[in-house]
Order: C-alpha cells, then structure tokens, then sequence
C-alpha cells in the first residue's frame, strides 16, 4: 500500500476518523491495528520478522532500566546485535560473501564464485519459502521482495534500546504502545527515524481535533504527493534507463551526471 495509491487515500482517512471518534484508551489499540494492517499489504507473513524485533527490544528496555554495571551494556549489546544480526542477513548477507569470494580469489585462495552464489541462493529461497514467497528461485529476486521498511524499524527500535540505556527513555511498559512507536504506519517504510523521547508520549495523550493542525498538515500532504509524483516519478523516466542498464558504459560523461545531479533532486 503506497502513499500515492488510491488504498491509502480511503485507508487514511478511515484510520483519522476512528481515531477521534474512539475513546483514548483504545486508540492505541485501533492504530496499532491500522499500522499492521498497513504493513502486511506488502507481503503479510513478514510480519512475523518485525513482531520478532518488537519483542526483543521490549523486554530488553525493561532488563537495561533495571540492570546495573557491565550487565546493561551486555544487553544492549545482545539487543543490537539481534537486530543487526536480522538486518544483516536480509540485506547484506549476499554482498559479504560475493565479496569475501572476490578478495580470495584476487590472493589465489580457493572460493568458488558459483558456490557462493548457489549457497546465497539456497539460504534466501529455504528463508522466504517459509515466509510464502516460494515463486522466488534466486537471490537477486529475493533482494526485491526484502521486509519492507527493513531499515528504518530496524533502527527505530535500535534507538529506543540505546536511549533506555543512556538514561535519556524510561522503559516502556505497555507493550502496545511500544510495538506502535516500532510500527506507526506513517513511518514504518520510509522513515524518519525518531527518537522514543519525541513520540512515545504522544501515544499516551489525549488529542482532540484540531482543524487548523489538520489543514496545515493536509496542506504537507498534498505538497510531498506533488513532490513525489510531479517531480520524483517524472525524473525517474531518466535516471533508472541510465543507472538500471546493465552496461552502463554507452552513456557519455554528460547523461551520466545529469541522471546523477537528477538523482540527487529525486
């Protein structure tokens, strides 16, 4: 489900009105099941990865708040570790060992190119097939169907356990409450990254209808879909052609930094 789709556009505006027309100690239940609801119209079974991270993380702010010495840094350490740990083999576990490939056979070390390839291709299809993505035969099409939003939950949650740490974050209790500051939909795939200080409250406090705050936000709305499909998408018509194509080097020096300085705009 996209910003710009026309789900989102009946999906948002369901999730606005119930939210101000239910009493508060349910709105965080109702948004909490908007934000997973929002999240599984990618591909539904991921979900399980992201509850994973959520459960880790709760307990781990809890055990660090009150933990004392070398233990809390220990757990945090752990807290980091499965979350990069998880990041890693989804994103980067391919690259590493391409790599690694590439480095033993520049120093004559035996490493089959064509048995890092198969051993990627065989840990991400058995990997996805269990999350219903049997269609998938290789780990160049497993890269493209990744757990959207990897990236920025991942760190999300990774901030909440180093502000606990720091003393900057009471441990959350509610574990609703926590699992929406990981999953809130409007910055589950895209971002920004926030701290738990900035929001985490917010999910406690009472909001009543505000039409100025609702009109200036609409007005931000409006002003990032313009962005995004009047000038983004419209340059992208030139940038993917000369950053997708496999042979990159029969575009001359020019088109190539026009698609880069048009990048950068996107």
């Amino acid at each position: 489900m996209l910003f710009n789709s026309l789900d989102f556009l009946i999906f948002f505006p369901t999730v606005v009105l119930l939210h101000f027309l239910l009493p508060q100690r349910w709105r965080w239940a109702m948004l909490l099941g908007a934000s997973c609801y929002f999240y599984m119209a990618f591909v539904p079974a991921y979900i399980v990865i992201l509850f994973a991270t959520i459960v880790i993380d709760y307990f781990a702010g809890l055990w660090i708040e009150n933990a004392q010495g070398a233990r809390r840094k220990r757990l945090l350490v752990l807290s980091l570790v499965s979350n990069l740990g998880i990041l890693a083999f989804f994103k980067y576990l391919g690259f590493f060992t391409e790599n690694i490939a590439d480095l033993l056979k520049a120093i004559d070390l035996p490493y089959p190119a064509a048995l890092t390839t198969a051993a990627a291709n065989k840990v991400f299809v058995g990997v996805l097939t269990l999350f219903g993505q049997s269609s998938v035969s290789s780990y160049t099409e497993a890269m493209s169907i990744l757990p959207i939003g990897l990236s920025f939950h991942t760190f999300q949650a990774m901030s909440y356990t180093i502000e606990v740490y720091r003393g900057n974050q009471p441990a959350e209790r509610h574990f609703g409450i926590y699992a929406l500051y990981v999953m809130f939909f409007p910055q589950l795939v895209a971002g920004p990254i926030e701290r738990p200080q900035n929001v985490l409250h917010q999910f406690h406090e009472k909001k009543t209808f505000d039409a100025t705050r609702a009109l200036d936000g609409l007005r931000w709305i409006y002003w990032g879909l313009f962005k995004k499909m009047v000038i983004a998408d419209r340059l992208s018509q030139f940038v993917d052609p000369v950053f997708n194509d496999p042979n990159p080097e029969k575009y001359g020096a020019l088109a190539t930094a026009a698609a880069t300085v048009a990048f950068a705009i996107q």
